[in-house]
């Protein structure tokens, strides 16, 4: 059995990967890298939102930063979570499956 610590961190990370705007950004860093102006179109969010969400994952090592005069471009330093987000889609799509469940597209919450 794991430390307690362990299962701590992973809880901690787990919240932090607990956001659908935040779910969005990884999986366009994933493509490339992208300037916080890019990050805030694709979520429909204001920049100061998205900065914060930039924040949390960049503290769990998740993305990176790098500065371009007044511009802020962010990436992916740990593609293997996407490993996790394909195993994420596998269990909604065998919840939804057994359990004739479909979610909501606009939505993080069941139909």
């Amino acid at each position: 059995m794991r430390e307690r610590a362990e299962y701590r961190e992973w809880a901690r990370l787990l919240k932090a990967l607990g956001n659908s705007a935040r779910l969005m950004m990884i999986d366009r860093l994933n493509e490339r890298e992208a300037s916080v102006g890019d990050l805030t179109r694709l979520v429909e969010l204001d920049q100061s939102t998205v900065s914060k969400h930039l924040a949390v994952l960049r503290s769990h090592g998740i993305v990176s930063d790098r500065r371009d005069g007044n511009v802020v471009y962010y990436r992916l330093e740990t593609p293997c979570v996407l490993g996790f987000l394909s195993c994420a889609t596998s269990v909604v799509e065998e919840r939804e499956r057994k359990q004739g469940i479909r979610t909501d597209a606009g939505g993080d919450e069941p139909v």
